[in-house]
């Protein structure tokens, strides 16, 4: 009877444990990026090797197409013109693709000013990492540069606007003090931030300029953040894997 008892308890306590694995809920290799379309109510996700996949929020593959030899590091959805936006982190480009074909319609170049380069230096390893948009249509891109602050790997923020030219400039620059920003999600209470190296979500306030939010999030390659307009936030990681988690669980309403 005891021996009963004793397994039984161990059943339930592994049962109630909050398990990282029980969060996956779709499989993609390299997993770089990720948004959430509100018009389909499905995800986009992107991944290193150049492939675009469309999911439910359930995890199902609903469509998936390799793109070109792109490297992927970052997708925003903007279904106000029924486009994604993603970021091509060798050339540091802005990649203009079709929501409903998956084509990339239009490469843009993110042109630094004299200034800009001075902040922005990139080398083989660095360079356009996120990217999010807001209704106004302003694209935030994160930005890794191994020389911006010696000996580490600092990360900021650039805002570009213009997506109908070859270049367009970058119209201001963001320092949230964070290391290795490595995904990026606008939301109405600000950007939503998260840091590989420091396997933590932050919150950045556009009206404060301060970041006003921080919280632990499991360890795992954390590559890109997003929510869906049910409670739930989205994470994908470098390691192979899209997470699902409600916000609440991190102390976000």
């Amino acid at each position: 009877m005891k021996l009963l008892l004793l397994l039984s308890l161990l059943f339930f306590t592994a049962c109630g444990k909050d398990r990282k694995k029980d969060h996956i809920i779709a499989k993609i290799p390299e997993a770089s990026g990720i948004c959430y379309y509100a018009k389909t109510d499905t995800l986009f996700a992107v991944s290193d090797r150049g492939r675009v996949y469309e999911l439910s929020t359930e995890g199902k593959i609903l469509h998936k197409r390799d793109i070109g030899k792109y490297d992927l590091e970052g997708i925003a959805c903007d279904p106000k013109n029924d486009r994604l936006l993603g970021v091509d982190e060798g050339n540091d480009n802005i990649l203009i693709i079709d929501a409903k074909t998956l084509h990339v319609q239009k490469e843009i170049s993110v042109k630094r000013s004299f200034h800009d380069r001075k902040i922005l230096v990139k080398d083989k390893e660095y360079g356009l990492e996120g990217i999010t948009v807001d209704p106004s249509g302003n694209v935030y891109l994160a930005n890794q540069s191994h020389h911006f602050y010696p000996h580490e790997d600092p990360s900021v923020i650039v805002t570009v606007k213009d997506l109908t030219r070859k270049k367009t400039p970058i119209l201001s620059i963001i320092d949230p003090r964070i290391k290795d920003i490595a995904g990026l999600a606008y939301t109405k209470n600000g950007l939503y931030l998260v840091s590989d190296t420091n396997d933590k979500i932050y919150r950045y306030n556009l009206t404060t300029r301060k970041r006003d939010f921080s919280a632990k999030v499991p360890k795992f390659a954390q590559e890109g953040i997003t929510f869906d307009q049910n409670g739930y936030i989205y994470f994908a990681d470098d390691n192979g894997h899209i997470f699902k988690y409600r916000a609440k669980r991190f102390g976000i309403e």
